[in-house]
């Protein structure tokens, strides 16, 4: 119970810190200063949870390992390349940004297309719509579109991502 109370204390002194100390400490925990008009709030927080995660373990091998799978499935053409990265900085922080050096990585976009025999089911407006996926497209209302798009599109009657639409 002692060891949380001097948590609690540490994470309230936090609140009284410099800009400087707070900037230094996002420095430590990220190795790199932190981005150019971030606001106070965000360093404060950010201090709070490092100072949490040291004593009490931080995030479980489980998330990271969800974390880590998650941002591998999302596209990022601003990505660098693990070990590419310049100490082109005065005060020798290594930069987060690419230099002409560095190779940009890109990964493979998830799989968003739901296997035949899938029912999405969407409100709007009021209405429940179902669709069904099948081998040559998608069937709403007895009706075969050939995307989810064309299927967003004749629900709302505006032109739609079909994919983010139906949440997937």
């Amino acid at each position: 119970m002692r060891k949380r109370l001097d948590l609690d204390s540490e994470i309230a002194g936090v609140g009284d810190l410099t800009r400087d100390e707070l900037s230094a400490a996002w420095a430590k925990a990220y190795g790199c200063l932190p981005p150019k008009g971030v606001k106070r709030g965000l360093l404060e927080r950010s201090a709070a949870w490092h100072l949490q995660a040291k004593r009490l373990g931080g995030l479980t091998s489980t998330v990271k390992k969800t974390l880590g799978t998650g941002n591998a499935r999302r596209t990022n053409v601003n990505a660098i390349h693990p070990g590419n990265t310049g100490s082109d900085r005065q005060d020798g922080v290594q930069s987060a940004r690419p230099t002409s050096s560095d190779k940009v990585v890109a990964s493979p976009p998830r799989p968003i297309s739901p296997k035949a025999g899938s029912r999405l089911m969407r409100e709007w407006n009021g209405r429940t719509h179902i669709v069904e996926v099948v081998d040559d497209g998608f069937v709403l209302d007895g009706k075969t579109y050939g995307s989810l798009s064309a299927v967003a599109r004749r629900i709302t009657g505006a032109h739609w991502s079909g994919p983010r639409f139906f949440g997937l």
